[in-house]
């Protein structure tokens, strides 16, 4: 009857144990894939930063000479000669 008691709660041990395991197991699988997830979208977001960079290097090397005086008038601020600055952004701190 004792031996009986014993192997049964061995067995229900042994139970427990492989199933808080699994459970364990199971969040762990969960937390990857979720990390997986998250770095496979920013990939896909330097995927098209790439693809932007290198369209525009292509641009560049065209030798177009509009796009290249567009990129030195918007991201140099260079003017021709004779050329006015004129600045139509609006001053939110002046009334």
């Amino acid at each position: 009857m004792k031996k009986k008691l014993i192997k049964r709660i061995i067995i229900a041990g042994f139970i427990i144990f492989f199933v808080f395991s699994y459970i364990k197991q199971s969040i762990t699988v969960n937390r990857i894939q979720k990390e997986i997830d998250s770095k496979q979208s920013q990939l896909d977001e330097v995927k098209q930063k790439n693809q932007r960079l290198q369209d525009e290097v292509e641009k560049i090397n065209s030798d177009s000479s509009d796009y290249l005086e567009k990129l030195a008038r918007e991201r140099l601020g260079m003017i021709k000669p004779g050329e006015k600055v004129v600045n139509n952004e609006i001053n939110p701190n002046s009334k």
